[in-house]
């Protein structure tokens, strides 16, 4: 068996690729040689068929919907009905983060009603495997975690974020600053980072980083490098232990593509506006363009309720940026844990702030469809409309709620409709373009 970036070093264009090169218009061979330099990834399992998703240089940005349990709410079936959700709303992949009730049972009812590449993060389990069997998640044992990523692998995961970034000189960083204004807000991160210190040992999955690569490289899983001491709050942001991360992140990344494993690497979590350039810019650089997953990233710290906003603000910058994949941000971050609402309106931010992103950082194909719509709305052509809208479903919702008097205009301006009383006065000019 060979990987993607096995198949793209022997000059074989896959199915996978065939399949991204159509969705995004460009020729097979420009995907195959963006997968060989590790540019593109297109996470996969030999054990499941997922939706192939390109991931990386020159493609549309995407969007990630995160679901799962935790130790408080613990509903199986809700979290297949949010998986559903989350590819009904336009979700491009699916991370399955559970940590309450049973994690094998959810990971596989999960996996067996979407068909969109599906991840996670196996530290959750494996320290709740650990807290369960031994009374406590520092008693760990490494080859236990082992195990348990490659059966996850079996499962058909098609990507996995493992937190391998994270080593003892990168907790001596967080130490000599002090700490952080935000603390340390990755759940696996903060365990694994609690297990090191407990046991005076270093990271089993950077110590044994050709381990995690070989296990990943068995199924042609996507590996995701996590950022475990990501910045959870503005002022955090590119601090020092944040920033030994993604340089060890970035060293990995390439590592890992030598060795013929796909790779992502992760990105903050609280990040301001100004930085976000910047951000990516080194990422870009320090990796060799190693597609790179942004957490959000949320752009403010005090709106609860309406994170979904501060993150779509976020996002857009990324996308504009160079950022290739997003994962959302739901209504519900920082004060529960999301219901379907919340993981449909997480998604449709997400997907409005990436379309915004990629209008930019496209721009020689990315405004085509703005202009059509303007074009409709100028002549009250509702249901072009409709067709041009990016969540279609939303607009004409609104719209039936509330039914003008004059079918051709809107209950915003009623009979003063400016569309219609300009399009008397300029009907000839109509008739062609604007110069």
């Amino acid at each position: 068996m060979f990987t993607q970036v096995e198949h793209a070093a022997k000059g074989t264009v896959t199915p996978q690729m065939e399949a991204v090169a159509q969705k995004e218009g460009y020729a097979p061979e420009y995907v195959r040689e963006m997968v060989k330099e590790g540019k593109i990834v297109i996470p996969n399992n030999i054990n499941s068929k997922p939706n192939p998703v390109g991931i990386g240089k020159g493609l549309r940005t995407k969007v990630n919907a995160s679901i799962g349990t935790s130790s408080d709410i613990i509903d199986y079936e809700a979290e297949v009905r949010k998986a559903k959700v989350a590819q009904e709303a336009g979700a491009d992949t699916l991370m399955e983060l559970s940590v309450g009730g049973d994690l094998d049972r959810v990971r596989r009812e999960v996996l067996a009603v979407v068909d969109l590449p599906v991840g996670n993060v196996p530290l959750y389990q494996a320290f709740c495997d650990a807290a369960r069997k031994y009374g406590s998640p520092d008693k760990l044992d490494p080859e236990e975690l082992f195990d348990l990523i490659e059966k996850q692998c079996e499962d058909g995961l098609a990507f996995m974020a493992v937190h391998c970034g994270i080593n003892r000189y990168t907790i001596e960083r967080l130490r000599k600053q002090n700490y952080r204004y935000g603390g340390l807000v990755s759940k696996g991160g903060t365990a694994m980072v609690s297990w090191m210190e407990k046991n005076n040992r270093e990271n089993p999955l950077y110590e044994h980083f050709d381990r995690v690569i070989s296990i990943l490289k068995k199924y042609d899983v996507c590996l995701s490098l996590g950022n475990g001491l990501r910045a959870g709050a503005i002022h955090d942001s590119h601090d020092r232990a944040q920033m030994q991360e993604l340089i060890i992140n970035c060293e990995l990344a390439q590592i890992g593509r030598e060795m013929g494993c796909q790779m992502l690497v992760e990105g903050p979590g609280h990040m301001p506006l100004d930085e976000i350039e910047a951000n990516i810019l080194i990422q870009k650089r320090m990796s060799n363009e190693a597609p790179y997953y942004m957490l959000g990233p949320i752009s403010s710290d005090i709106v609860p309720g309406f994170d979904h906003i501060s993150s779509a603000i976020g996002s857009a910058q990324s996308a504009r940026y160079g950022a290739d994949l997003i994962c959302y941000i739901t209504p519900a971050e920082h004060l529960a844990l999301p219901n379907e609402e919340d993981v449909r309106v997480g998604v449709q931010a997400a997907r409005v702030a990436t379309y915004i992103g990629d209008m930019n950082k496209f721009p020689e194909r990315g405004r085509e469809r703005d202009k059509q719509m303007s074009k409709a709305r100028r002549d009250m052509e509702w249901e072009k409309q409709f067709e041009l809208a990016l969540i279609p479903e939303e607009a004409r919702k609104i719209r039936a709620s509330r039914v003008p008097e004059d079918e051709k205009t809107c209950t915003m301006c009623g009979e003063f409709c400016a569309a219609n009383g300009s399009a008397k006065l300029f009907t000839e000019e109509l008739a062609g373009d604007k110069l």
